[in-house]
């Protein structure tokens, strides 16, 4: 591959509507907040569209087929942007590599109907998610009040993205699927980690049942504690402002803290909110197959809080965190939080007076030691793998935004 690729001779830029055919909108027809399954159509929400891939587990089922518009469905190859979202999210795309069938483009999901002839639809996508281009998104995009973003068609059309030649566009993208072969190799061998995990996971739980351990109720092991609740918060002398938690930032056994927000409280109510190192976080509400989702905090933020509707379970000397967090996760452990929690329309929620009646097995601590030491080494290995991943798409980013932008590095994965 040749180390000499410009994206445009002359280092310009055009307009994107240089590169299309047109830009279709979806419908937001009524549907179920859950995913469609097999032969059902789904509606596609705008957490499908990503950083650069799709999730098309992200759409909620249509049930009423009055509602299904054919004309509306996503095609293998589509480029696809959000025309609303957050100021963070707001114009991401992506390809829609593999769509299953059935997706439909909602109102908040355009289709960019790129015009072969001079451009190829995975370089366009390359050229939006540069950040001279999501600056240009954020300065144009307008805000409602609702701290949601919108960008209308008019202004992505206007978008200023790197000219270049079909030949220069297909030699980034190769570039680009370079670097995602390796990371799929890498992808696959997390995945078989992923699946020797939970396994060990089953394996630890079912000595419960095999070696009788006794069964307490959660309380009787660990105490349960909500978080700040927001809203008024103090000022003046004695506060003090503090990173905290939300629901967003507690996932399915890992916590995020790419975007953590601050809150002010009174410094007397810190320990009353404060993390420490192996406090147990679960979410208290969201969709029904969500409830008590949740991860074991490692300390990673000083003085950090959380907010009301994560629950904090901090054990005992007769439980560890993480075995406790193996439980809580488990078929057992999601069949509980199901069963005791209350379904709204679009939500559902659990207490924290149903959270410590929870029943959990209590196997010694030098048995729970032992249990653990397997699923440990299985999630190191899994996070170096993580590692290597984060790291090639921090280059391969690098690369495709030298290549977008004129220079002439090209380094290879």
């Amino acid at each position: 591959m040749s180390e000499h690729i410009r994206a445009s001779d002359s280092a310009g830029y055009v307009a994107l509507d240089h590169y299309l055919r047109g830009i279709d909108t979806g419908k937001s027809p009524m549907a179920e907040n859950t995913p469609a399954g097999d032969g059902e159509w789904g509606v596609l929400k705008v957490s499908a569209v990503q950083e650069g891939w799709f999730r098309s587990s992200e759409n909620k089922v249509i049930r009423d087929a009055a509602h299904i518009q054919p004309r509306f469905e996503v095609r293998p190859g589509d480029l696809i942007m959000t025309r609303a979202n957050t100021e963070a999210l707001v114009g991401l795309a992506c390809i829609a590599d593999a769509p299953p069938p059935r997706l439909m483009l909602s109102d908040k999901t355009l289709r960019l109907v790129v015009d072969k002839d001079v451009a190829d639809p995975v370089f366009v996508a390359l050229a939006l998610l540069c950040p001279a281009t999501r600056n240009q998104v954020r300065a144009v995009a307008t805000g409602t009040s609702a701290g949601m973003k919108n960008i209308s068609q008019r202004q992505i059309r206007g978008l200023r993205v790197p000219r270049a030649s079909l030949e220069q566009q297909r030699k980034i993208v190769a570039v680009h699927a370079a670097f995602e072969r390796r990371i799929g190799a890498l992808e696959k061998i997390l995945g078989k980690l992923e699946v020797t995990e939970k396994a060990l996971c089953a394996e630890a739980l079912n000595r419960s049942q095999e070696a009788g351990w006794r069964t307490s109720a959660l309380s009787e092991v660990a105490t349960v504690a909500a978080g700040v609740t927001l809203g008024s918060e103090p000022v003046g002398d004695g506060t003090v402002e503090l990173p905290y938690l939300r629901v967003a930032n507690v996932l399915d056994g890992r916590i995020d803290t790419a975007d953590v927000k601050t809150v002010r409280i009174l410094r007397s109510q810190y320990e009353r909110y404060a993390l420490r190192e192996g406090d147990l976080l679960l979410t208290e509400g969201g969709d029904l197959d969500k409830l008590g989702r949740g991860a074991v905090w490692d300390g990673r933020i000083d003085e950090c809080l959380h907010q009301n509707h994560v629950f904090r379970l901090r054990c005992g000397n007769r439980m560890l965190s993480e075995f406790l967090a193996l439980y809580t996760s488990s078929a057992q452990g999601r069949a509980y939080f199901q069963r005791v929690g209350k379904q709204t329309t679009n939500l559902a929620s659990i207490n924290s007076s149903q959270v410590k009646r929870m029943p959990v097995p209590v196997p010694p601590i030098a048995e729970q030691e032992s249990l653990l030491v397997p699923i440990r080494a299985t999630r190191r290995r899994a996070q170096a793998v993580e590692s290597q991943i984060a790291k090639l798409r921090t280059v391969q980013r690098g690369a495709c935004e030298d290549l977008l932008a004129g220079r002439v590095t090209t380094p290879r994965p």
